[in-house]
Order: C-alpha cells, then structure tokens, then sequence
C-alpha cells in the first residue's frame, strides 16, 4: 500500500475546459450573479484563460465553445441584457443614481446602447426625485445634520453634480428646504 503524500499548500491545477464544465461554470456564476452577455462572456474567458495556461495551450482553441456556452444561456433565457439591464436600474434607482450614472454603468458591463435607451425611456423615475434620494442617502443640502448648510453649499452641490446631476437640478435640491422637500415627497407617495 502507498502512503498518501501530504498535500502542498498549493492551489489545484485547473481542468482543461470542455462545454459542459463551462455550462457548469456559468450557471453557477449567474445563480450568484446577475449578469449580462458581454460580462458572462468576460468571466467564461477569464476561467478559460487560467485552465489554458496551467496546461500550456493556447485559450483561442476554446473561443467557440464559449460562445456556443453563451449562446446556450442566452437561449434558455438565464441571460437576458434586457431583464439584467432593467433589474440594475431599478437597484440603481433606488439609490438615487443618475440617468447618466446608469447608462455608464450599464454600458460598462457590456449592455448595448438600444437596450440602455429603452431602459431608461421605460423609466418612471423622475430625475429630481432620484437626486433627493441620492441628497437624502447622503445627507446633502435639506438632509444635513451637522455643520452650516450654506457653509457646505458649494461641496453639496459638486457632490450632486460629480453623482451625474445637471448643475441646475443639483442645486435646487440643494437650496430646497426640508420641509419643502418632505411635503412634495409625500405627495409623490400619495399618487
């Protein structure tokens, strides 16, 4: 009988890809994450690349099994950049992101520019009451506790407009007053 060497605290080779490891792979990325195609594709390549290397070949050969691999989720509907770019709107939104701050976030992960227009057309969301959410998270103009509102003007108002605000839109959240703001959003509620 042959004893067991103890294992070195090394990390396990990479197994060469085939398309039922990376449909593995996928699915288990996209039941963590929500995801879009250009972004799945990203993460496929990624893991590609590492198990290529560790065996000395050369990832280009796995380029079609990829997309067969993204092709088939796309398919089955477990990737969708229309449902992943409405699902992140709404996130966003709720955060109080801007139009701008969405569609360069949206664009970035790999969503096309038709997708991200009828996204945001879709939009019920106005841009004034994004801003006072985004004002509100963190507590900017009307939302200050602390310190001298008009001292802290000036660095409320470039908060806003760096958060992808119109200047004019930024500062009448910021010049707004709090009493003001709580009856309008109340009202917004009551609709």
């Amino acid at each position: 009988m042959t004893e067991k060497k103890p294992r070195d605290n090394q990390p396990r080779k990479p197994r060469i890809p085939t398309e039922e490891r990376l449909v593995r792979q996928a699915l288990h990325y996209l039941d963590r994450y929500a995801s879009s195609t250009q972004n799945l594709r990203g993460v496929l390549e990624r893991k590609v690349m590492r198990a290529a290397h560790a065996h000395e070949r050369d990832p280009a050969e796995f380029a079609e099994m990829i997309d067969a691999v993204v092709a088939k989720c796309q398919r089955s509907g477990v990737v969708n950049d229309l449902t992943y770019a409405e699902i992140k709107l709404t996130s966003l939104r709720r955060k109080g992101q801007s139009e701008r701050k969405i569609a360069a976030y949206l664009g970035a992960h790999g969503v096309d520019r038709d997708t991200i227009g009828k996204v945001l057309e879709s939009d019920e969301t106005d841009e004034i009451a994004a801003a006072r959410t985004y004002a509100r998270r963190r507590r900017l103009g009307p939302f200050r506790t602390s310190g001298n509102r008009e001292e802290k003007r000036q660095r409320d108002l470039a908060a806003l407009c760096r958060a992808g605000y119109p200047y004019g839109l930024a500062r009448q959240v910021i010049d707004e007053e709090l009493g003001d703001v709580a009856d309008d959003d109340m009202g917004e509620a009551e609709d």
